[in-house]
């Protein structure tokens, strides 16, 4: 598990936490966790999810659209793992009110 320094698209600087779970979940779907991480840090399609309470960070990995749900502190952001989806799931989700901007 590792941190890094990272300062949102908002201004705000806080840490990224790397969990173990989600350096195998990265690895086991094939993504580069570098990748990942500019999802996080620089994506502008951000929602949260009403019944975790979640912030979900949407972005493309190469053709590849993924979400990832994050755990969110007052100086930190911790991704908990990353799913590929389709831009019809994150649709559906926004209609059905399961997500919401953020």
């Amino acid at each position: 598990m590792g941190q890094k320094g990272v300062e949102l698209n908002d201004g705000i600087h806080v840490e990224i936490v790397w969990t173990d779970y989600m350096e195998y979940r990265a690895r086991l779907r094939g993504f580069d966790l570098a990748k990942v991480e500019q999802i996080v840090r620089y994506s502008g399609e951000r929602y949260v999810d009403t019944v975790t309470g979640r912030l979900i960070a949407v972005g493309r990995i190469d053709n590849t659209l993924v979400m990832i749900p994050c755990e969110t502190g007052r100086d930190s952001i911790t991704p908990v793992t990353i799913h590929a989806a389709t831009r019809q799931q994150v649709n559906f989700r926004l209609k059905t009110r399961r997500f919401i901007h953020e």
